[in-house]
């Protein structure tokens, strides 16, 4: 059993095994390599939560979650830290930014998901070679980011 004091859920405990190894971390946290994905399975958002930083926790979604055809194209020979992957055991996750302001605005990173070795709980960042997938791809579309940003104008002029 591990236990993490998270800053942002409290006094987390995940079993062993529920542990996600990162090899080489993830860029910008290549010290990092052990990671919990925290959440409700009812919530389109997750977190990939730091065992090893109580504060350090990034917003993840399921790729289909943002871009429903999504198809990353990952060359195998990058994905060797994960080990030998047979295909349904993969899981991919992108990681979502979520502007503190601006909501609305927020983005997903397709060109770089987190590939998981679901059986052996090992995972890493890969890019992917599609040249159509943003690193800042919009999650909501125009209308309903403009929809949004007017409903929260609108209820913090009545504040």
């Amino acid at each position: 059993m591990i236990k993490v004091t998270s800053t942002r859920f409290g006094e987390l405990e995940v079993e062993n095994e529920d542990v996600i190894h990162f090899p080489v971390g993830i860029p910008g946290f290549e010290d990092k390599h052990e990671w919990l994905l925290v959440g409700d399975d009812d919530n389109a958002i997750m977190w990939m939560h730091s065992a090893e930083d109580g504060a350090l926790a990034l917003p993840v979604t399921t790729p289909e979650a943002v871009k429903p055809d999504y198809n990353a194209q990952i060359p195998r020979e990058s994905l060797e830290p994960l080990g030998e992957v047979n295909e349904g055991e993969v899981a991919l996750l992108i990681v979502v930014t979520i502007p503190p302001n601006a909501p609305w605005d927020m983005t997903a990173n397709l060109k770089a998901p987190i590939v998981v070795n679901r059986a052996k709980k090992i995972a890493m960042q890969a890019i992917a070679l599609n040249e159509d997938y943003d690193f800042r791809f919009p999650v909501l579309d125009t209308e309903a980011r403009e929809r949004i940003r007017g409903e929260a104008a609108a209820s913090k002029g009545s504040q």
